[in-house]
């Protein structure tokens, strides 16, 4: 609202009002705001969630050797990160932007759909929403999404492609923005990959079908991303910091897609109006750092599944707008190692119990609940596979070292736009 306020005023000469139009400015006013509202609104509602005894459920002793320090901790506390970027982004963002409102209906649809699934723990059933429900909760999200970037005449490309000029090789962006299923492969040179192209063997209907397929990746990244992130919610800090550095990662990949020079540079696909994603981001990384306030151990506050569902699927939706979904696996590589080892071990107990044994890959699953299991804590009869590490590290040691591997795979995507 106050970016059209600022442009209108600029007619006038009003001093100043032309730094609204730059996205720098924007960016870095977003992100200070989105820190002072989750500083300051986190305070009120922790205390308003205190005063309804809003807790969660006390946590099994036998998986976090913590849990008796967190008896009455307030959940619900994506509702802190969810106001701290959205009400930024409504004041700052351009929200006629195809990508700004995708971004603000993903985060509000799936906080409303965590809301749900955390009041029914707190209130009915410690189990909470049943999962086929809020497997199609995300999936409708997904097929929005997917469905808006096929249908709307917003969500365009401009295609970049070499000629020689004065005996060099140059990169230039064709000035007609086009529709487009093209991705970013990382590590190839010329390196998009065209569902349509890839779907070639439907003849002349191949366009349909590749965005068919399009579609249909959409929602399983935002159905995987979404529940990746609700798994990494296990430790105090651990989904918020995580988070924060992904989607930092990601509002660098955005600039630089929006940025004609640099992606002409780095021989990238232009996107006209990602720019708007780099506003969000930054709110979203705001909200995120400020959450980690009363969100650091010992945590003050969970965020439960009203911010982890948000965050993943906020994540899962950027990289898809920016074309960079093959990333996925190393921004949100964290994630993806929750989700493995809760299928993994999921599958080798079954294997097990069909011949009356208790076999384990890992002590507890997901990964981070390996590393908080203490010694003679299993029972003797489990045989654990990778029964690594012996003893038990302290939580806030856990978090912050996954953060790292975080920030490591992190690079590596921001790498993948040099190396090729």
């Amino acid at each position: 609202m106050l970016y059209y306020l600022f442009r209108y005023l600029e007619q006038f000469g009003i001093p100043g009002a032309r730094l609204w139009s730059y996205i720098s400015f924007r960016a870095i006013l977003t992100l200070v705001l989105s820190l002072i509202i989750s500083a300051w609104f986190g305070e009120y509602f922790i205390k308003w969630m205190k005063r309804h005894k809003a807790s969660e459920a006390q946590r099994d002793a036998s998986i976090d050797p913590y849990g008796v320090e967190k008896v009455g901790v307030p959940t619900m506390g994506g509702v802190i990160i969810i106001v701290a970027t959205v009400v930024p982004c409504l004041l700052l963002g351009r929200l006629r932007n195809i990508y700004m409102l995708l971004m603000l209906g993903t985060i509000i649809l799936l906080g409303l759909l965590g809301f749900i699934d955390d009041y029914i723990k707190m209130k009915r059933s410690k189990d909470g929403m049943r999962p086929i429900f809020k497997l199609a909760g995300q999936a409708a999200l997904g097929l929005i999404v997917g469905l808006t970037m096929w249908l709307s005449p917003d969500a365009v490309i401009q295609e970049n492609h070499t000629e020689m000029r004065n005996n060099q090789e140059v990169v230039v962006h064709s000035k007609n923005t086009v529709k487009s299923t093209d991705t970013t492969i990382p590590f190839v040179k010329d390196n998009n990959l065209s569902y349509s192209e890839a779907m070639g063997f439907f003849g002349k209907y191949k366009t349909a079908a590749g965005w068919i397929l399009f579609v249909l990746i959409t929602t399983f990244i935002v159905m995987a991303v979404s529940n990746g992130s609700n798994l990494n919610d296990g430790m105090d800090g651990m989904c918020a910091g995580n988070s924060a550095i992904m989607v930092f990662t990601l509002g660098i990949l955005a600039y630089v897609s929006s940025h004609i020079g640099m992606a002409q540079y780095l021989n990238i696909m232009y996107i006209p109006g990602s720019e708007e994603l780099v506003i969000f981001s930054l709110a979203f990384v705001g909200a995120l750092v400020g959450f980690l306030w009363y969100n650091s151990y010992p945590a003050q506050i969970f965020m439960g599944d009203t911010g982890s569902l948000a965050i993943g699927g906020c994540i899962g939706v950027m990289a898809v707008i920016i074309h960079k979904e093959l990333l996925i696996p190393l921004i949100c590589f964290v994630f993806l190692m929750e989700s493995i080892s809760v299928i993994l071990q999921t599958q080798v107990a079954r294997r097990g119990n069909k011949r009356g044994l208790k076999w384990r890959v890992f002590k507890r699953a997901p990964i981070h609940d390996t590393f908080r299991v203490k010694p003679g804590q299993l029972a003797p009869d489990v045989k654990v596979f990778l029964n690594w590490p012996k003893g038990c590290w302290l939580e806030s040691k856990i978090t912050i070292r996954f953060w790292i591997v975080t920030i490591i795979m992190c690079g590596l995507a921001i790498l993948t736009l040099k190396i090729r």
